[in-house]
């Protein structure tokens, strides 16, 4: 029998670029895994995104983990992520419907990222978009839509974590949306 890989996502935000090019090359170096994201970022800060095996993805957070010491902003191991999230890491994801919409802000990216994976793992809603902290001043917001009562949910659900950590900036829910906004959105 076959062992299927199991899809695991790892982020890590460096307070400081320096260490951030230090620690990912150090992660790539100790595990094979895939960078989906490796950048500087608003407010002289420096974002690794990866993915893997379970294994690889916990040898490479843990090895920029210790690489980074205090340099780190937020941190992210996510086993067993939600398929609506690394598609929608950066990228729109048109869908037919127009139905509620939900946003939720975060004062990181890897708060925003964690959002959408628990909004999504709630149920109902289909992740739209996750925009990472670019123009943002190191923010990140997550779009989602569904009916009203799954936004309402996934709202409460995705915003949870964020605001443990104090890193939730806002979260508003748009029901019936104006037709006219949809090119803004969308």
């Amino acid at each position: 029998m076959e062992k299927k890989n199991i899809i695991v996502l790892g982020a890590l935000e460096f307070s400081s670029i320096v260490i951030g090019f230090q620690a990912l090359d150090r992660m790539v170096k100790v595990a094979p895994i895939q960078i989906i994201e490796a950048r500087t970022i608003s407010s002289g800060k420096y974002l690794v995104i990866f993915s893997g095996d379970v294994a690889s993805v916990e040898y490479a957070y843990n090895t920029g983990c210790d690489t980074a010491g205090d340099n780190i902003v937020d941190k992210l191991f996510l086993p067993q992520v939600h398929p609506d999230v690394i598609p929608a890491i950066g990228n729109t994801i048109h869908i037919g419907e127009w139905n509620t919409i939900g946003i939720i802000e975060t004062l990181s990216i890897v708060s925003g990222i964690e959002s959408a994976d628990r909004a999504a793992k709630e149920g109902g809603v289909k992740i739209i978009e996750i925009r990472l902290a670019d123009g943002y001043g190191g923010k990140s917001y997550v779009k989602m839509m569904g009916s009203l009562d799954a936004v309402q949910s996934a709202i409460k659900a995705g915003t949870s974590k964020a605001k443990e950590k104090n890193l939730l900036g806002m979260d508003t829910i748009i029901p019936q949306p104006h037709k006219e906004i949809r090119p803004f959105f969308m």
